[in-house]
């Protein structure tokens, strides 16, 4: 059904004389092109807006086979002295096992985000869940000694199984989510990331106990764990199949109606990621997102290593430890995205949440020779708290300044600097951990954070999507030329709110 009174006079109206629509979308705050206007006969414009059912079934399987992936990536580094001893090779080889997730991404990005755009959401999604099931079978082939490089090669097709899913939240919460919903979807979407990760961190400690005395009670320990995987991936991905659709009948969204006639082709694909760049706000974003999201990924998968540094033989409590980590980020991610729906305030919440992490991981950094676990626990969970729970703030956030530019190539574009600078920051932190102290690799870290904080503060709000959704009877028809640079955005639509609403709302 229509979202106000307002959509429902117009939808009745559809068939109304061209000058009273295009005084109505003028009043929405769209104009499309001249040369567009004409060609587009106005009553295919999709007005009528509605929520469906299926959206919560559709966010659920994806979080579902998301988390799964996510289990895959962080299940090495988590026990890395077992496996080391297992294949028997160095430790930092049970890095890059980690390290691959985030190196496969940056190279498959644009043709991950060109297939979003172009085939639609239903065929990326599959693509993730297909490919995260074939490598985890691969895995369960590798359970040998001699067969590092078998696990390896299926660790690799689970990390491009990633570029599938990792910029899929934002892409689901808009075209399947109303506005007053969006934020929270989306933090809902990275939800089941973040729960693959806590019980990465869980699991593989129980499952695979530290068994040096008996290799084969190891591997079969392993076994165990890679057959109980692959079952629950092919489980999800032939539920993927049954459920999981581009998008529903009708938009969720006013700001998605106007959208739904502007499907992209290869032309506007690359004139979206040229307008992505040429815009100041978002450069800064994915730097900031980058350091944030980078640092994270770091500190997940050399936390095994720090935590042994300063408490011996504890693997066990090192998962729980990086267990508390998530489920405090978890809860932070759900928060955050519920505040972010009610008050709209994402520059704020960006820049707090991005402080509070500072803080967090000071407190994490200078706990951790007291000698006292409990104190590491509370820190942990302090610093996932903040540093988790801003990844769907960023998502949100980029997707408003950079709409009506695809969220897939927006997410897609957070993602890639998300992977580099956690490529960076996981060897660099390693190395000086291993030759200093993880106190100097922590303190890297805490410098790069502090520099995000000023990245931050630098960006100009620009609620953009917000506003198509919620401004009306604020312009007057202003004739844009047909020749005008403006008009060859990807989206072939133009933004003409006034000023006063395009900026961030405050309480």
């Amino acid at each position: 059904m229509p979202t106000s009174g307002k959509d429902q006079n117009l939808c009745r109206k559809m068939n109304a004389p061209e000058s009273f629509l295009q005084t109505e979308l003028d009043q929405g705050g769209i104009r499309l092109p001249l040369d567009e206007e004409r060609s587009l006969p106005f009553r295919e414009i999709p007005l009528e807006t509605k929520l469906y059912r299926r959206r919560f079934v559709v966010l659920a399987v994806f979080s579902l086979y998301s988390l799964v992936n996510a289990f895959q990536w962080i299940q090495y580094s988590i026990i890395s002295n077992i496996f080391s001893f297992y294949y028997n090779v160095p430790s930092d080889k049970i890095d890059w096992l980690s390290i691959v997730y985030m190196l496969a991404y940056v190279p498959l990005i644009f043709p991950a985000t060109w297939i979003m755009d172009r085939k639609g959401m239903r065929i990326a999604a599959l693509m993730g869940a297909g490919l995260n099931c074939v490598g985890a079978w691969l895995k369960c082939c590798s359970v040998r000694p001699d067969l590092f490089s078998v696990t390896v090669t299926a660790q690799v097709v689970c990390s491009i199984a990633q570029v599938f899913i990792l910029g899929l939240p934002s892409r689901i919460a808009s075209l399947w989510f109303g506005p007053k919903e969006v934020s929270t979807a989306c933090a809902t979407a990275v939800l089941g990331n973040q729960l693959g990760t806590a019980i990465g961190f869980l699991l593989p400690p129980v499952l695979v106990p530290n068994t040096v005395e008996d290799k084969d009670l190891m591997g079969y320990n392993i076994s165990l764990m890679f057959y109980g995987t692959a079952i629950v991936s092919t489980v999800l991905f032939l539920t993927a199949v049954a459920v999981i659709k581009d998008r529903p009948p009708l938009p969720p969204s006013r700001a998605q109606a106007v959208l739904v006639n502007s499907l992209p082709t290869n032309d506007t694909y690359r004139q979206s990621i040229i307008n992505l760049f040429k815009n100041k706000s978002f450069i800064l974003l994915v730097i900031s997102y980058g350091i944030m999201t980078g640092s994270f990924y770091s500190v997940s998968t050399l936390l095994n290593q720090i935590i042994i540094f300063y408490f011996k033989n504890e693997e066990m409590n090192a998962g729980r430890i990086g267990l508390t980590l998530v489920l405090a980020g978890m809860v932070g991610s759900v928060i955050c995205g519920v505040w972010l729906d009610y008050t709209k305030t994402y520059k704020m919440t960006t820049l707090i949440v991005y402080i509070l992490s500072f803080i967090g991981m000071l407190m994490f950094t200078f706990t951790l020779g007291t000698g006292y676990l409990w104190v590491v626990f509370f820190t942990a969970g302090v610093l996932g708290f903040f540093m988790t729970g801003y990844l769907p703030i960023g998502f949100e956030f980029g997707v408003e300044i950079t709409y009506p530019e695809s969220e897939a190539t927006s997410s897609g574009l957070l993602n890639a600097f998300a992977q580099i600078f956690g490529i960076l920051f996981t060897l660099i932190q390693g190395r000086l951990s291993t030759t200093y102290s993880p106190l100097v690799g922590n303190i890297f870290l805490c410098v790069w954070i502090f520099v995000g904080i000023i990245l931050t503060a630098l960006i100009k709000s620009e609620l953009k999507r917000h506003n198509v959704n919620i401004c009306s009877g604020h312009l007057t028809h202003q004739p844009v030329p047909s020749e005008c640079p403006s008009d060859k955005a990807s989206s072939s639509i133009k933004l003409d709110c006034p000023p006063a609403l395009l900026h961030e709302t405050s309480l």
